[in-house]
């Protein structure tokens, strides 16, 4: 399977979020988060998911459990199953880049 960035659909979350499905199959799933600053990635968990984000662009004040700290390019986080996490944008057009295992069935609805 190949995807083409600029082929691909944005959906609009809020006004200062966009997500793009990049790439999905077998139990992997990638997706693109774009945020204007102070767009907000609320704190939640996954029951059934794991979760790596690398920050594409920008800076984000990120949590990950009883952490926070600030994140920027070329950075990136594990989030476990049942583990709190979140994201605050701090700068424009900031991308992170989430990948998740098994695949976020409630994306693709």
């Amino acid at each position: 399977m190949i995807i083409k960035n600029a082929e691909v659909q944005e959906k609009v979350l809020d006004e200062k979020t966009t997500r793009k499905i990049l790439s999905n199959g077998g139990s992997l799933m990638m997706v693109e988060v774009t945020f204007q600053k102070g767009g907000i990635g609320e704190i939640h968990s996954h029951t059934d998911h794991e979760q790596i984000s690398y920050i594409v662009k920008g800076s984000f004040e990120v949590t990950v459990g009883n952490h926070k700290q600030i994140l920027s390019a070329g950075d990136s986080f594990y989030a476990g199953k049942n583990t709190d996490h979140g994201v605050v944008a701090l700068e424009d057009h900031s991308v992170i880049l989430d990948v998740f295992t098994p695949i976020r069935e409630d994306f693709l609805s």
